[in-house]
């Protein structure tokens, strides 16, 4: 068993204070897959008095996927949550895990919190940094959609073993197509032998102080128009950074923090240097009369 605390006192009093849920009896909205850290948010969430509703998305990809949202309508009536099961159809090909992802998110209202834990905000930094991400992609998720980021995979399927749930196992998590899964597998373990320690809460620990820099900078980035050339050219550039980033994230309705590349070919059009540069996903920016626009190429 992990956690702190006395034995006798049961997992879920012991990581409730680790957890981020707003006041009781607010409405929250979880997405609960049947996997053990979403279940682990469906039950922290009742604990912390929120009225939950568990939204389970079946995307229809193995046999028996449907079966899993019965794992998800038990746990939900047992702990006192509303409900709610949506279907959305996929066909196997070409990325997959990202059409997957929007699909998911797309039956999901804005605010659903998620069961991601500091082992996914771990892969998620080391993911990140290959992209190229920049200092938003290595500040990783925060915490208001997440509310059980603090805690450790084994301590949800510990949780999940104290309230005898049956988690759902799904076999694409351990499908080495996705990078994500070599990161879990194979890059996180191996860091973990050449440091000789437990990686996962240094990357964590990082991730939190460059979010609270990444505040502080976006708020000063936030000041500038990322649309006036002058304007970047003539701020610093860590906050030109910024403003493009954010501005080419939004107006591309990218997922992910766009890579530094991207952003380094949208600084030099600013600058003057190019009229044009592409960016990503058929995404363009060009300047004209000192102006820049980010549009469809």
């Amino acid at each position: 068993m992990t956690g702190s605390g006395p034995v006798d006192v049961p997992l879920v009093d012991r990581l409730a204070p680790r957890c981020t849920f707003p006041p009781p009896g607010t409405a929250v909205t979880c997405a609960v897959s049947g996997g053990a850290d979403s279940l682990a948010l469906l039950v922290l969430a009742a604990a912390a008095g929120c009225a939950v509703t568990a939204v389970h998305v079946d995307h229809g990809l193995r046999a028996g996927s449907a079966a899993e949202a019965e794992v998800v309508r038990l746990a939900a009536h047992r702990f006192g949550a509303a409900v709610r099961c949506e279907s959305v159809e996929l066909s196997p090909g070409p990325n997959l895990e990202a059409r997957a992802r929007a699909a998911r998110y797309a039956v999901l209202p804005p605010d659903v919190l998620t069961g991601h834990t500091a082992d996914d905000q771990a892969e998620t930094v080391l993911l990140n940094l290959m992209r190229g991400a920049g200092i938003d992609g290595l500040a990783g998720m925060r915490p208001a959609r997440h509310p059980i980021l603090a805690l450790r995979r084994s301590e949800t399927v510990a949780l999940c073993a104290e309230l005898g749930l049956d988690p759902v196992d799904d076999p694409s998590n351990h499908d080495p197509v996705h990078r994500r899964n070599r990161v879990r597998h194979e890059l996180v373990p191996l860091l973990d032998e050449i440091a000789g320690r437990d990686v996962t809460p240094i990357l964590v620990r990082q991730a939190a102080l460059l979010a609270d820099a990444a505040a502080h900078l976006d708020a000063a980035a936030s000041e500038l128009d990322p649309a006036e050339g002058r304007v970047l050219r003539e701020a610093p550039v860590v906050l030109s950074r910024i403003a493009l980033r954010r501005w080419i994230t939004e107006a591309t309705g990218s997922e992910h923090p766009v890579d530094s590349a991207a952003v380094e070919r949208a600084l030099d059009v600013a600058r003057g240097s190019i009229p044009s540069a592409d960016l990503l996903g058929g995404w363009c920016v060009r300047r004209t009369a000192g102006r820049l626009r980010i549009e469809r190429r």
